[in-house]
C-alpha cells in the first residue's frame, strides 16, 4: 500500500471541497447571513488538506488499492468535514445528523434530518443542494479533471467513482475522459437552468433545483419539494432532464462526435427507455381516476416515474395514496434504477440486462446440454469475469438489503414495507 498516495488523494480532496465551499459562503455573506461556519471550515480543510499534501510520494502510481481506499475515505472525510458549517451555524446542531445531511448529499440519495427548509439559512442550503451536484459526477472524477493527478492508473478511481459493470475511458488518457465528463455534465446544468429560467423560476431555486436534477439527489429548497412550485412547466422540464442525466454520458460523447449510429444500436439505452414507457402508461392507468385531466395523469405519473428511476427522489404527489400496483411499480424502479456511467444510483439496467440474459443462457443450457451459449451485449460477447461481477454484486447487494432491513426492523415498529424502501432508498442512492 502506498500511503503516501493515498494521502496525496485525500488532501486534494480536502483542498478541493474547501474551494467548492467558497460560492455557498459568498452567497450567505450576499444575503447578510452569518459565515463563520463556511469560514472556520475552510480554514480547516486547508490546514489538514495541506499537511496530507505536503508529504510527497516517491511513487504516483495508483493502483486498485489506492483507487477504491482514496474512494471511499474521501467520501467519509468529506461528510464529516462539509457537515461542520451546519453545526457551526446551529442549522443542524447535532453533528451526527449534520454528518447524515452531507453523506446524504455526496452520495445523491437525498434523505434528510430536516423536517422543514424554507426560512433556512440561503447559503447553507445551496451548500446543501451544491452537495448533491458534486456528488452526481463524483468528487475524485472532479478532481481528475481539474488537477494533475497522477498518471494513467489514475483509470483506477475512475473504475471506483463510476458506476456500472463496466468503466471504459473515452479517450486513451483517463484525466482527458474526466474532462470530458464534467464538461458533458456543466452543459446539461447549465441547459436545465436556462430551461427552468425561462420558466419563471427565480435564479437561486433554478440553480438548487438543477443541482438536485443533475446529481439526481433530489434536495430541495421547498418544504413540499417541486410541487412546492405549482408549476407544471417545471414538472416536465425537470422530469426530461433527470431521464437526460440518467442515460449513459458516454453516449452523450458521441454526439460530441456527431456519431449517432451507436446511440441508436446502445442496448441498455433501449431497455431504460422501455422500462420508462411501460412505467409511465401502467401507472398513469391505474391513477387515472385520482385526477381531473388525462394531461394531469400523464405529467404525474411522468414525474414519478423519471424521479424514482433517477433514484432522485423529488415528489409533486402523495404517491403513498396510489394504488397498490403503482406503489408496487416504483419500489421495483427503486431497485433498477438509472444506466451505468449516469448520475443515478439503484442496481442499473446493465446489470439487470446481464442477470437476465445470463438466466437465459442457463435454462437454455439445462434444455439443450450439449448448446453453446454466450451472452452478448451492444453485440459483443460478455467476459466470464464481467459475468461473474455482476453475478457477485446482485448477490452482495440483496443480501445486505436483507440483513439490513431486519437491523432496521429491531431498531424501531415500523411496517415491513416501509423497512424494507427505506433500505432500498438508502441502498440505491433514492
Amino acid at each position: 500500500m502506498n500511503y503516501r498516495v493515498l494521502g496525496r488523494i485525500l488532501g486534494l480532496a480536502l483542498v478541493t471541497e474547501a474551494a467548492l465551499m467558497v460560492p455557498s459562503m459568498l452567497i450567505g455573506l450576499y444575503h447578510g447571513e452569518s459565515i463563520l461556519g463556511f469560514s472556520t471550515t475552510i480554514g480547516i480543510l486547508l490546514i489538514v488538506g495541506m499537511l496530507l499534501l505536503s508529504f510527497k510520494p516517491k511513487d504516483n502510481k495508483i493502483f486498485a488499492r489506492e483507487g477504491f481506499l482514496g474512494v471511499s475515505f474521501s467520501w467519509i472525510l468529506l461528510s464529516m468535514f462539509g457537515a461542520l458549517p451546519f453545526t457551526i451555524e446551529k442549522m443542524i446542531p447535532d453533528y451526527v445528523g449534520a454528518v447524515f445531511e452531507v453523506a446524504s448529499g455526496f452520495t445523491t440519495t437525498g434523505a434528510s434530518v430536516l423536517t422543514a427548509v424554507e426560512g433556512c439559512p440561503y447559503g447553507l442550503l445551496f451548500w446543501r443542494s451544491f452537495t448533491n451536484w458534486v456528488g452526481g459526477m463524483g468528487v475524485l472524477v472532479f478532481i481528475m479533471a481539474v488537477l494533475p493527478l497522477a498518471d494513467d492508473r489514475s483509470m483506477h478511481i475512475m473504475r471506483a467513482e463510476v458506476p456500472g459493470p463496466v468503466v471504459g475511458k473515452l479517450v486513451p488518457k483517463a484525466r482527458q475522459s474526466a474532462m470530458i465528463l464534467y464538461g458533458i455534465y456543466v452543459v446539461i446544468s447549465i441547459l436545465e437552468v436556462v430551461f427552468l429560467l425561462a420558466g419563471g423560476m427565480p435564479l437561486y431555486d433554478a440553480l438548487v433545483s438543477t443541482f438536485a436534477t443533475a446529481g439526481t439527489g433530489g434536495f430541495s429548497v421547498k418544504n413540499a419539494s417541486i410541487a412546492g412550485y405549482d408549476s407544471p412547466y417545471a414538472e416536465y422540464v425537470i422530469s426530461v432532464f433527470l431521464l437526460l442525466f440518467s442515460i449513459n454520458f458516454n453516449l452523450y460523447f458521441f454526439i460530441l462526435l456527431r456519431n449517432i449510429k451507436p446511440i441508436f444500436k446502445n442496448e441498455e439505452l433501449r431497455w431504460f427507455l422501455g422500462i420508462v414507457a411501460a412505467s409511465v402508461i401502467a401507472v398513469a392507468v391505474n391513477i387515472r381516476n385520482m385526477y381531473p385531466t388525462v394531461e394531469e395523469i400523464i405529467r404525474k405519473a411522468l414525474f414519478q416515474v423519471a424521479s424514482i428511476i433517477s433514484t432522485a427522489g423529488f415528489s409533486t404527489a402523495d404517491f403513498d395514496r396510489w394504488p397498490e400496483l403503482s406503489r408496487s411499480i416504483l419500489v421495483c424502479l427503486m431497485l433498477i434504477g438509472a444506466c451505468a456511467g449516469s448520475t443515478g444510483g439503484g442496481i442499473k439496467v446493465s446489470r439487470l440486462i446481464i442477470l437476465l440474459k445470463s438466466a437465459r443462457c442457463e435454462v437454455s443450457r439445462m434444455m439443450h446440454p450439449r448448446s453453446v451459449n454466450r451472452v452478448k451485449l451492444e453485440g459483443k460477447t460478455i467476459d466470464d469475469e464481467v459475468l461473474h461481477n455482476t453475478l457477485i454484486f446482485f448477490v452482495m447487494y440483496m443480501l445486505i438489503v436483507a440483513v439490513s432491513t431486519l437491523l432496521v426492523a429491531s431498531f424501531d415498529e415500523c411496517d415491513f414495507t416501509t423497512n424494507l424502501t427505506a433500505v432500498i432508498a438508502c441502498m440505491g442512492n433514492i
